[in-house]
């Protein structure tokens, strides 16, 4: 497999790739970031569109995006008040690398299950 980039002598814990696969390498991040890459959306929306997530792992994942500079928190002035989140300039340049990694997981997924259920019954012996 050819890489374009070299690899590291090592993965010290302050490199780029370290640091920034600390923000965005979380399952739920994925999920809201790949979600507000189609529209803003307000939080209530964010809620009924991600299942599972919980309202705390919701807000504490936009605020580690917002405060990484991967989403916008806007305070719409309607009644009663309401939050807008988008991705910013920075936020809408991970969409292409998420819909990659998007992409794979559909056409592999099946050989994913088959891996999982051949390594559980191979287990499930011992």
């Amino acid at each position: 497999m050819a890489l374009n980039l070299p690899e590291p002598e090592r993965f010290t814990l302050n490199c780029p790739t370290q640091q920034v696969l600390d923000v965005v390498a979380n399952k739920w991040t994925v999920i809201v970031l790949y979600c507000l890459a189609f529209q803003p959306r307000r939080y209530g929306e964010l809620t009924r569109k991600i299942e599972g997530i919980s309202q705390k792992v919701l807000t504490q994942s936009l605020r580690r995006l917002e405060r990484n500079g991967f989403v916008s928190r806007q305070v719409l002035s309607e009644m009663p008040p309401s939050v807008e989140y988008s991705l910013t300039p920075l936020g809408k340049t991970i969409v292409e690398p998420l819909q990659a990694i998007a992409k794979w997981s559909i056409e592999n997924f099946d050989d994913v299950v088959t891996a999982q259920e051949h390594y559980d019954s191979r287990v499930s012996k011992t």
